[in-house]
């Protein structure tokens, strides 16, 4: 029987996001890691756009997305109920990710080809979005409640690279407390682990 396709690049954080809904709802796969230098015909073919990740599905669909394949994973099923009815706020969040912190992230941590100010002022600009989602937290475990979501699988990713970029000053900001600790769950999570360990992609355990 053929099998999903998924173009994916271990690093990316829109593909670490697709990937644990993929995990996350146990979708047998085959997984093509890309080298983003040397993109492969197939991938542009399915997706001319050239950005990981693409899911080629044996329909014929192909979905080159991240939101549109962690939805589409998590409706194939949805062990510990991520995605939330509060389907509004959950777009919200990933509207806010993408849309408005993601472009600051980049030039932060690309802050070379960004000449036009310091990456001290691009990360003060992150930063604002970080306040917010902190703020979240400490109200409450996770981004949208006591439980975890699909909001923070889609944006735990995109705060890792930030944090990653100058952990040192990450770890003192005493206006990240909370963040922190719901970022250190994620990076402990079963599921994390596995779609960043090459030799455990998309290979589950057996039932109980």
């Amino acid at each position: 029987m053929a099998l999903p396709r998924l173009f994916s690049f271990r690093r990316c954080p829109y593909a670490m996001r697709a990937r644990m809904a993929l995990y996350q709802a146990r979708v047998t796969l085959n997984l093509v890691e890309v080298e983003l230098k040397n993109k492969p015909e197939a991938m542009l073919t399915l997706s001319p756009k050239g950005t990981v990740p693409v899911l080629a599905l044996p329909s014929g669909e192909v979905l080159d997305e991240s939101r549109d394949i962690l939805f589409w994973a998590l409706r194939q099923a949805d062990p510990d109920a991520w995605l939330s009815p509060d389907l509004e706020h959950l777009n919200a969040l990933i509207n806010e990710c993408d849309q408005v912190f993601k472009p600051w992230l980049d030039r932060y941590k690309y802050h070379v080809g960004y000449p036009e100010h310091s990456p001290e002022y691009y990360r003060s600009q992150a930063l604002k979005t970080l306040i917010a989602w902190n703020s979240r937290l400490r109200r409450s475990a996770f981004l949208l409640g006591a439980r975890p979501s699909a909001a923070d699988v889609a944006l735990f990713p995109f705060v890792r690279q930030f944090a990653n970029v100058d952990r040192p000053w990450f770890d003192t900001q005493d206006n990240l407390q909370a963040l922190r600790i719901w970022l250190n769950h994620w990076l402990e999570h079963p599921t994390f682990k596995a779609i960043m360990n090459k030799s455990l992609y998309f290979s589950f355990p057996d039932p109980p």
